[in-house]
């Protein structure tokens, strides 16, 4: 396979190439280059998914992946659903950021709302705030306040 240039003009006249190129499975010793977000646009890819992303949340990543899983693979009515019902600290902000990813889908992408469905939610660790707090005899103990960025997929069922 020869070497993929991802140039305005070789988009536009390789198109279809292309395409078929980052459609076929692609071995570890021979990926293709990641598009950019322009470069993204002119091939028409990601135009079937709405995605959103909450950033630098103060919930420990662990506890925010306890309710991201809940949702995992259910529809968008379903996620909302359990998301009002669970009495978890993160089910406010992960409904916030799901409710971001469906205006992205319908208004951006327009795609149909009844079929969209969490394809993908995950909770990745952000930059931990150090502090300490004094102990006995002029020590001192260290506290991390952890952060996570939420980031909720939506795609449409087929």
């Amino acid at each position: 396979m020869e070497k993929i240039i991802l140039s305005r003009e070789n988009i536009e006249t390789n198109r279809e190439a292309i395409l078929a190129a980052y459609r076929a499975p692609q071995k570890r010793s021979n990926r293709l280059p990641v598009p950019t977000k322009k470069q993204k646009k002119l091939l028409g890819l990601g135009g079937d998914r709405g995605i959103a992303t909450a950033k630098y949340i103060r919930i420990s990543p662990s506890k925010a992946r306890i309710v991201v899983d809940l949702i995992k693979g259910q529809s968008i009515d379903d996620a909302y659903a359990i998301l009002n019902y669970t009495p978890k600290a993160a089910a406010p902000v992960i409904k916030k950021v799901l409710k971001a990813a469906e205006a992205s889908a319908v208004n951006d992408k327009g795609l149909n709302r009844d079929n969209l469905y969490v394809a993908e939610a995950y909770s990745n660790p952000g930059p931990i705030i150090r502090r300490w707090m004094p102990r006995a005899r002029g020590s001192a103990s260290g506290i991390s306040k952890r952060t996570c960025h939420i980031t909720v997929v939506l795609k449409e069922r087929v």
